[in-house]
């Protein structure tokens, strides 16, 4: 393994609630079996992994869930964390349903950036898809993050059979609303399946064919993976997250910790390190966290016959 410093992990996605208000059909779906509350972390507790986190040089945080607005008190915890002494950013990822209500309290927190997921911009798919959900709350939000002047991005992901009629739809809206559009691959974790996703390389085919002038895109747009294009002059972008197909491991810059303070140095992998027992110990935490972060293996094993990948859906390791 590489040192820490080496690899250069800087950035963890913090899981505050298993619980969400939607019930995706590729991540939590109906029957998914929920962690007991008492098992949840505190947010005080949290911010204890954080603060030994900051010490190693983890200094930016995705809050995640589940839906992290379905806990309470999101938006405070949101704040404490922008105060500690070595944050540099933090930012939250969404399905979007309750995001309109809570933006002002969100930027008065601080929040650096918001991410949001909409696989479709159709009502009966996006209802189908999210099991009940509203399109238009989640188009609301949308349109009230952009005019807040909040840094905003949307995830979206391809299935066959479901929405891959809307890819040139995305990019159109990436470019009306001069925001960045994100297509992320399908992995095989919980109920995802590869077969039913695309390459993005496909993707990528078909956006440059409706859009002869996209071109490579180096602005920095967050701390993610994601390769940008754009058509200079305007301000959206397309991004693509390809796991699978263009493997971006030797960059990875990220740890997880999911709601019941597991720390995951690799998304593909069942490893992790608890946390927890360590928590009245500032000193053992800092070392098991360190040891964690030098956990992190080299590459995924996605696709690997026989290799020990997580078996959890997306919803219980953090989204």
């Amino acid at each position: 393994m590489k040192d820490a410093l080496q690899r250069d992990i800087n950035y963890m996605r913090i899981s505050i609630t298993d619980r969400c208000n939607y019930r995706c059909r590729y991540c939590m779906p109906e029957g998914c079996a929920k962690v007991r509350m008492e098992d949840i972390l505190t947010y005080e507790e949290i911010l204890q992994i954080c603060r030994a986190a900051g010490r190693l040089g983890i200094v930016n945080y995705k809050v995640t869930g589940g839906e992290p607005l379905v806990r309470i008190g999101c938006d405070s915890f949101v704040r404490m964390l922008k105060e500690l002494p070595d944050t540099r950013q933090v930012t939250l990822t969404t399905n979007g349903e309750l995001l309109e209500e809570h933006l002002p309290a969100l930027l008065a927190a601080g929040l650096d950036a918001v991410n949001i997921s909409m696989d479709t911009l159709r009502a009966d798919r996006f209802s189908f898809i999210t099991g009940g959900g509203h399109l238009g709350k989640v188009q609301d939000a949308l349109a009230a993050a952009v005019s807040s002047g909040l840094k905003t991005k949307v995830n979206c992901l391809i299935q066959k059979g479901f929405n891959e009629d809307e890819v040139e739809d995305f990019a159109a809206m990436a470019f009306e609303k001069g925001i960045a559009v994100r297509f992320i691959e399908m992995m095989p974790i919980g109920c995802g399946d590869p077969a039913n996703g695309y390459s993005n390389a496909v993707l990528l085919d078909r956006l440059t064919a409706a859009y002869p002038g996209l071109t490579a895109d180096d602005t920095v747009r967050g701390n993610g993976p994601a390769v940008y294009y754009h058509i200079p002059g305007q301000a959206g972008a397309v991004g693509l997250i390809s796991a699978l197909h263009g493997m971006f491991c030797s960059s990875c810059n990220r740890v997880r910790l999911s709601a019941q303070g597991q720390l995951k140095p690799c998304l593909c992998y069942e490893d992790a390190v608890d946390l927890k027992p360590f928590l009245a110990d500032p000193q053992a935490l800092e070392d098991r966290l360190r040891e964690a972060v030098l956990r992190k293996p080299e590459q995924h094993c996605f696709g690997v016959t026989g290799a020990p990948t997580e078996h959890r859906l997306m919803a219980q390791i953090g989204g």
